[in-house]
C-alpha cells in the first residue's frame, strides 16, 4: 500500500453543473478502482480550481485474477473431428491456439472453455489510463475547448498532481503533465510549491484553501450564526445556495452588506430573487420580516472586508433600482393580457389567449362540479364565486407581459399575485394567481384552498390534453413539458380537497375543445400515474380498474379499502373463495340482468345465502371498505353453499339460477374490484 494524491488544477469551476454531478464524480473513482482490482479507501474534495482524490491505501500493484472463457459446443466447434470457424474463433478470441483450449460443462452442453490467469500490474502503469477514464466520466453538460485542443472539459485543466508515496506518477491531460507542483488561493499568493501526500493539506491551508467542502460549509455557517448573534437578525439558510457559496470558495468569510430602505416597497421575493440569483446573497430577517440588509460570502483574503462589504453593495444597488422601475411601471399599466395573442403556447395549439380561452371553458366545467364545496369554503354566492372564477384564470397570465417577469422568469403567477392585491382585485383572485401553478414537484406544496385548485387544475387540463391532441406524448423517459407531473397535481390537488374528477365525464366535456385524438390513450396515461401513485399492491390497483371507475377520488378510496382486506391476515382465504366466484361467473353477462328466481331454490344453503347477500346489497355504507367487508362476510356462507350446492346441475333451470346467484354476488364486487384481477 502507498500514501495517493490526485489533484486536477482547473480554473474557475460553475458551481451548479458540478453540484448536480459531484456524487457521480466520487462514485466513479469507486468503481474504477474496482475494475482494476484496485480496490481501497478514498476521500475525494473540491474547490472552485481543484478535484482532488487522496488515499493511504491504494495498492501499489493490481490484484492477480482469473479469467475464464467459454465458447461453442462441442457439436458446434467441430465437424468431422477439425474445428470449425466457430472454435478458430473462439481460440483467437482467447489469444491462443485450438489445441490450447479445453472442455467445460456449461448448462446441458459441453463446450469449448479457456482459463487464463492474468497477473497484476503495477499501479503506476495503469493510473493514466484511470485519470483519463474518470475525467471523461464527468459529464458536465456544456463542455469546452482550449488552445488547439480538440479534447473538451468544463474548464482548462492548468495543472496536475500525481504522487504515489514521494514519486510523482507519470500521466498526461489535456496536453499537461502531471508533476507535484500545486497552486493555492489567488489572493494569498501568486507562487506555486511542492507538495507531497503528507502535507498537502497542511500546505493549501497555510495558503488560505480550505480542501474540504464540508468544513468549508461549516465556517459559513457560523459565521452566520456570529452575525444573527451580533446584529440580533435571522439568516435565511437555502439549501441550495449554501451548497453554491461554498463550491465557489477556497476561504470562505461571511458578511453583512446593507441596501436603501426604499427598495422594501417591493414584493419581498423581488429583493430574495435579485440577491439569491444573480449575487449569491442570503436574505436577512427580523421578527419574520424581511429587512435591508444581507449576508455575503467573500473569498478575499484580507484584514479589512470594507471594501469587498461596499463593492457588494454597490453591485447589488442597480438590480434594486431596475426591480423598483420594473415595479413601478407595471403597476401603471396594470394586469392585462394584451400582448398574450402574439406569444405562441405550442405549435397546434394557438397562442397564450388561445390557452387562456380554453381555460376559462375547462373553469366553467370544474365550477359546476364543485360549486357546493366552492361555496362552503368562501361564503359567496355561486354566481360570484363563478364570475370570479372566470375573471382569475383571466388574468392570470397575465404578469407575463410584465416587466418584471420579463427580467425574473422564475416570479410568474407570484407578480400577478401582488399586482391584482395592489390593483384592488378580490382576495381570491389574486391568490389564485399565485397559486396557479402548483403543486410545482411531486410532493410541493397544494393550492390553499378549492378556488385556487379549480384554476390550477384549468391550466393543467388544458396542457394535459392539449399536448395530447397534438401528438406530444410523453415517450419513456422523455416528458419534456412535464405531463407526469401535472397529473400528479391533477390526482393530489383532488384527493386532498375529496373533489369528485371524473376522467370519462370531463374527457367527453373537454374534447370539444380539441382536435380529435385518442382519448383512450390519455386515459391509460393518467391510470399508468394512479398506480406510480397509490404504492400498494399493482394488483389491487388493477382489480380498482378494471370495475370501470373513472372517478380518480372514488378509484383511490376504492383501492385503499381493498387494499385494507389484502392486509389482513385472513386474506388468503378470503380471496380463495371469492376467486371461486369470479370463475364461476366468468362466462355470465355482468351487464345484463341477472334474474334469480327463488322459487328454484332446492338446497337450504341457496335460499340462506341469497336472503342475506339481499340484506347486505340493499343497504347503504358509509365507506367502500364497509361495503366489501360486509360482501366479504359472505364467505362462510359461500363455503357451505359450495359444499352443499351443485352450481352446474343437470337441470338447465337450476343452473342458470344458480350460475346467476353467484354472478351476482360477484357484480356487487366489480361495483368496487374485479377481485379475480388480486394476486397474493
Amino acid at each position: 500500500m502507498a500514501d495517493f494524491l490526485l489533484e486536477i488544477g482547473v480554473e474557475e469551476l460553475p458551481a451548479i453543473p458540478l453540484l448536480k454531478i459531484v456524487d457521480k464524480i466520487e462514485k466513479s473513482w469507486g468503481e474504477l478502482l474496482k475494475e482494476y482490482r484496485l480496490e481501497s479507501e478514498y476521500s475525494f474534495d473540491y474547490t472552485p480550481r481543484r478535484l482532488t482524490i487522496q488515499s493511504s491505501l491504494m495498492p501499489l500493484k493490481q490484484a492477480d485474477n482469473t479469467v475464464e472463457f467459454f465458447g461453442p459446443p462441442l457439436k458446434i466447434a467441430y465437424k468431422d473431428g477439425e474445428p470449425t470457424g466457430a472454435a478458430l474463433g473462439f481460440a483467437k478470441k482467447c489469444g491462443v491456439g485450438v489445441d490450447e483450449l479445453t472442455t467445460a460443462t456449461k448448462g446441458a452442453n459441453e463446450v469449448l472453455y479457456y482459463k487464463q490467469e492474468q497477473k497484476g500490474q503495477e499501479t503506476t502503469a495503469v493510473l493514466e489510463e484511470i485519470v483519463k477514464r474518470w475525467i471523461a466520466s464527468m459529464e458536465f453538460g456544456k463542455m469546452m475547448r482550449w488552445g488547439d485542443l480538440q479534447e473538451e472539459f468544463i474548464r482548462p485543466i492548468r495543472w496536475i498532481v500525481a504522487k504515489l508515496d514521494e514519486k510523482v506518477v507519470d500521466l498526461e491531460l489535456f496536453g499537461v503533465q502531471s508533476g507535484d507542483v500545486s497552486h493555492f488561493h489567488r489572493f494569498a499568493t501568486t507562487k506555486s510549491a511542492t507538495v507531497d501526500c503528507a502535507n498537502y493539506e497542511a500546505s493549501l491551508r497555510e495558503n488560505s484553501v480550505i480542501l474540504d467542502p464540508k468544513e468549508r460549509e461549516k465556517i459559513v455557517l457560523e459565521g452566520i450564526e456570529a452575525i444573527e448573534r451580533e446584529h440580533g437578525v435571522e439568516v435565511e439558510r437555502d439549501s441550495e445556495l449554501l451548497s453554491e457559496v461554498v463550491a465557489i470558495t477556497e476561504y470562505p468569510t461571511p458578511l453583512l452588506g446593507l441596501f436603501d430602505a426604499k427598495f422594501l416597497e417591493l414584493p419581498p421575493e423581488v429583493i430574495i430573487t435579485s440577491m439569491k440569483e444573480h449575487q449569491r446573497y442570503f436574505p436577512v430577517f427580523k421578527d419574520g420580516r424581511l429587512i435591508n440588509k444581507f449576508v455575503v460570502v467573500s473569498n478575499a483574503v484580507t484584514n479589512d472586508f470594507s471594501k469587498i462589504v461596499a463593492g457588494n453593495e454597490r453591485v447589488l444597488l442597480p438590480r434594486l433600482e431596475d426591480a423598483l422601475f420594473f415595479y413601478h411601471n407595471d403597476l401603471k399599466r396594470g394586469l392585462k393580457t394584451d400582448g398574450l395573442e402574439l406569444v405562441q403556447f405550442i405549435d397546434g395549439l394557438g397562442s397564450l389567449a388561445d390557452k387562456i380561452e380554453r381555460e376559462k371553458s375547462i373553469a366553467g366545467v370544474l365550477f359546476e362540479s364543485y360549486k357546493e364545496q366552492l361555496v362552503k369554503e368562501s361564503g359567496k354566492s355561486e354566481a360570484e364565486l363563478k364570475e370570479l372564477i372566470i375573471r382569475a384564470v383571466d388574468l392570470a397570465k397575465a404578469d407575463l407581459m410584465s416587466e418584471m417577469v420579463y427580467e425574473f422568469t422564475e416570479l410568474q403567477g407570484l407578480m400577478g399575485y401582488y399586482y391584482a392585491k395592489a390593483l384592488g382585485e378580490d382576495d381570491l383572485v389574486a391568490l389564485a394567481i399565485k397559486e396557479q401553478y402548483m403543486p410545482v414537484g411531486d410532493n410541493a406544496e397544494l393550492p390553499s384552498t378549492i378556488f385556487s385548485t379549480i384554476v390550477a387544475m384549468s391550466s393543467k387540463l388544458d396542457t394535459l390534453y392539449g399536448l395530447f391532441s397534438v401528438g406530444k406524448i410523453p415517450t419513456g423517459s422523455k416528458d419534456p413539458f412535464a405531463l407526469r407531473r401535472a397529473v400528479n397535481g391533477l390526482i393530489r390537488s383532488a384527493l386532498h380537497y375529496d373533489l369528485s374528477f371524473d376522467i370519462d365525464r370531463l374527457t367527453e366535456a373537454l374534447s370539444p375543445l380539441y382536435k380529435e385524438f385518442d382519448t383512450k390513450q390519455l386515459k391509460e396515461f393518467i391510470f399508468e400515474r394512479i398506480k406510480k401513485l397509490a404504492k400498494v399492491n399493482p394488483s389491487v390497483v388493477a382489480a380498482v380498474i378494471a370495475s370501470g371507475e373513472s372517478d380518480i377520488n372514488k378509484l383511490f378510496k376504492k383501492i385503499e379499502a381493498l387494499n385494507t382486506i389484502v392486509q389482513s391476515q385472513e386474506s388468503k382465504e378470503l380471496f380463495a373463495t371469492f376467486k371461486r366466484v369470479a370463475n364461476i361467473s366468468k362466462e355470465l353477462d355482468l351487464n345484463s340482468d341477472l334474474n334469480v328466481d327463488e322459487s328454484l331454490f332446492v338446497e337450504p344453503q341457496e335460499s340462506e345465502l341469497w336472503s342475506r347477500f339481499k340484506e347486505i346489497n340493499g343497504k347503504e355504507y358509509s365507506s367502500y371498505l364497509e361495503r366489501l367487508e360486509a360482501l366479504f362476510g359472505l364467505k362462510e356462507l359461500l363455503d357451505n353453499y359450495f359444499d352443499s350446492v351443485l352450481v352446474n346441475s343437470e337441470d338447465a333451470k337450476l343452473k342458470e339460477n344458480r350460475q346467476n346467484t353467484i354472478g351476482a354476488i360477484y357484480k356487487a364486487f366489480r361495483d368496487i374490484a374485479d377481485i379475480k384481477e388480486v394476486t397474493l
